[in-house]
């Protein structure tokens, strides 16, 4: 029997015993001594478990589980679950989501007249309409929209995007005929002579020709592959006569031994193995061993030869003109982003000479006149149609795009910018950085859509913000909740002939206690609380004396203790003491004293570039700040706003149309006869 040996430091007698009251006496390598947890936690244990013990104890002190992440505070072990709640570490991100389009053109008044409105008078929904507003310019790459206007494409002139003019054709290198109306295909004379196939197989404009060497390195080995096998056969005759006269006594076990070589050698030479188009099965042998797209690379070389050697039918019935070597399912999202399946078979009517007439649309050339004379496009309504028009239906507005495996419909549209050519990086921000800015996007937001995927949407925000996890319920439910979701027509209210260009707007309501106005602060892309100061704090108070110094005029908190501006700095929000902290040098030292009650804490990363050329991304420093969070409001109330009529009585759009002159009302003839043939009847 071999025994167990017992690490060092431990017992065996010690490693089951589990008795607070154990008498086993101390002996050397069998037990130790039973003492109480110095921390007093109320455990009783051997010695030799006081280290395994440091590791359960729940008065031991020890750092944050956060603490890889930037917290620096230690505490007792209990305390763990409870400051998680309040760990300037445990920072959540808001992931609320809306959706916001771009401006109808039968709204193009109440936008212009907006747009004309100074930024720091608009309505909360307009300023969180130009927050978003820039967020989607900066996301939309000029390369994705028009990638024949970047700099170095020589296609374009003048700044226009062309496409293809609808004479141009693209010709199928088959020998075939022409389609007709029942599926079928029919002859156009004797086909191609010899030259005019050698002229077609040196040609450029072939599809395909990137294939053309590996298929004539195949059709050259099969030539001679059937070349020596034709060698063979003449060589074993010549064998065979030659074995026939020498071994007469033997002729008749001697001829069927001949006839079964005759018989192989014959189906050799029919090329029951070969990948020519006279042997026979050579596409079932090709479907097996070469791959889908290299099957219709041969069907299209050689479909003229397969239909006179019997291989393909020349007449496929309409129902068979599609042939799937195996069904996939595709999620197809709309009818321009359809893919042809792998398995996907060429349709054998398209096996004829056949001149392919690309679709084309309508182009501005058609107009007769030259791309410089036509009017400059706005950069910023073409981009957000084109954009919307991807978001929506799949593709871009006039897109080339494939009808099946063989057939491409070309789109036509001309673009003409002042702009154009854009940068290769370049967004629709730095495109219009010069222009006066307007608001392109509706101020109503959607949260919820079934019109595309949220995903990869241009036109889908999120908030984005940063906040500790015990101030993320206060800012979900007052800014997402409160202010938000009711913002059109509840919580803001504008005026009713907005649709003529009025930009009116009042606050209906405001935090129930204390007088503040909600507002939208474009520098931090956040609502925030601005209270309503008292007159008599504004106009000052005394004049400062002369021995104080300029900073002091300037700051005049500046001369408090500091213990009284640290009792002052605890009862402002989170947003207020982001702000409070910028005004000094004494106030940020102040704010710094609350970052680890207050604050919240995150890792800067930084991507670091080895010589070797691989890379990795290392911690550069851990960054303290105070999030966007305004004090928490339970209770609304409304404001002691006057009532949207007050204000039409004076709305400059509100024009009333007098009527003097009577006015016969609809149907006051029929009325009348009623009367009339009453009258009779009486």
């Amino acid at each position: 029997m071999v025994r167990r040996k017992m690490p060092v430091g431990h017992h065996e007698h010690c490693d089951k015993c589990y008795n607070v009251h154990c008498q086993v006496p101390v002996q050397i390598s069998v037990s130790c001594m039973v003492v109480k947890c110095l921390q007093n936690c109320g455990a009783t244990f051997h010695v030799c478990k006081q280290e395994e013990h440091h590791l359960l104890c729940p008065n031991e002190t020890v750092p944050c589980l956060n603490v890889h992440y930037g917290c620096p505070l230690t505490m007792l072990r209990h305390r763990l679950a409870r400051h998680l709640e309040v760990c300037p570490a445990s920072v959540v991100c808001c992931s609320q989501e809306w959706n916001r389009w771009p401006v109808s053109e039968t709204d193009l008044t109440f936008y212009k007249s907006v747009s004309e409105i100074p930024q720091t008078e608009v309505g909360l929904d307009v300023a969180m309409a130009l927050r978003d507003q820039e967020l989607l310019f900066r996301s939309i790459k000029m390369k994705n929209i028009f990638p024949e206007l970047m700099v170095g494409d020589s296609a374009p002139q003048a700044g226009s995007a062309g496409v293809n003019s609808p004479t141009d054709e693209a010709t199928c290198s088959l020998d075939c005929g022409e389609l007709t109306e029942n599926g079928c295909t029919r002859m156009e004379g004797k086909g191609l002579s010899q030259e005019e196939r050698e002229a077609l197989a040196k040609s450029r404009d072939v599809d395909g020709i990137q294939n053309y060497s590996s298929w004539e390195k195949i059709f050259n080995k099969e030539m001679e592959g059937c070349k020596q096998t034709v060698k063979n056969l003449n060589k074993k005759e010549e064998k065979a006569k030659e074995e026939q006269e020498s071994s007469n006594r033997q002729g008749e076990t001697r001829d069927s031994h001949l006839s079964r070589e005759n018989a192989a050698d014959a189906l050799r030479m029919d090329g029951t193995t070969g990948l020519a188009p006279w042997h026979d099965g050579v596409l079932q042998r090709l479907s097996r061993e070469v791959n889908i797209a290299e099957y219709n690379m041969y069907l299209a070389h050689n479909g003229a030869m397969l239909i006179d050697f019997g291989q393909l039918a020349a007449c496929t019935p309409r129902e068979n003109d599609f042939v799937y070597g195996n069904l996939e399912p595709i999620a197809v999202q709309t009818i321009r982003s359809f893919i042809a399946p792998t398995s996907y078979r060429a349709k054998r009517n398209f096996l004829k000479h056949q001149k392919v007439k690309t679709n084309a649309g309508v182009d501005t050339a058609d107009l007769g006149i030259s791309v410089e004379d036509l009017p400059k496009c706005d950069e910023v309504s073409a981009t957000l149609l084109h954009s919307l028009e991807r978001e929506l239906r799949g593709h871009l507005v006039s897109e080339s795009v494939g009808r099946d495996g063989l057939y491409v419909d070309i789109g036509t549209q001309t673009y003409n910018f002042a702009s154009a050519p854009f940068k290769t990086e370049a967004t629709l921000a730095d495109v219009i950085a010069d222009k006066p800015r307007g608001l392109h996007v509706q101020v109503e937001a959607e949260s919820v859509t079934r019109r595309h995927n949220k995903t990869s949407s241009a036109f889908s925000y999120m908030c984005g913000h940063f906040f500790r996890r015990d101030e993320y319920r206060s800012h979900f439910r007052n800014v997402h909740c409160d202010i938000q979701a009711p913002l059109n027509g509840w919580f803001q209210q504008r005026c009713p002939l907005a649709y003529l260009g009025c930009a009116f707007t009042q606050t209906r309501f405001h935090p129930a206690g204390h007088r503040a106005t909600v507002k939208f602060r474009q520098e931090v892309s956040a609502f925030v609380l601005q209270p309503e100061v008292p007159s008599f704090l504004c106009e000052g108070g005394e004049s400062p004396s002369p021995q104080r110094s300029s900073t002091h005029n300037l700051d005049p908190l500046g001369g408090l203790p500091l213990e009284i501006l640290q009792h002052i700095a605890a009862y402002l929000d989170s947003f207020t003491l982001s702000q409070l902290s910028q005004v000094s040098h004494l106030m940020r030292e102040v704010c710094a004293t609350l970052l680890q009650e207050r604050g919240m804490v995150s890792l800067q990363w930084r991507k670091k570039t080895y010589s070797h050329g691989g890379s990795s991304w290392k911690c550069r420093k851990k960054v303290w700040e105070f999030s966007s969070l305004f004090s928490s409001v339970d209770k609304w109330s409304f404001s002691n706003n006057p009532s949207m009529s007050d204000h039409l009585k004076t709305c400059s759009f509100y024009q009333r149309e007098e009527h003097t002159q009577p006015v016969a009302l609809a149907g006051l003839g029929e009325v009348r006869d009623k009367h009339g043939e009453i009258k009779r009847n009486r």
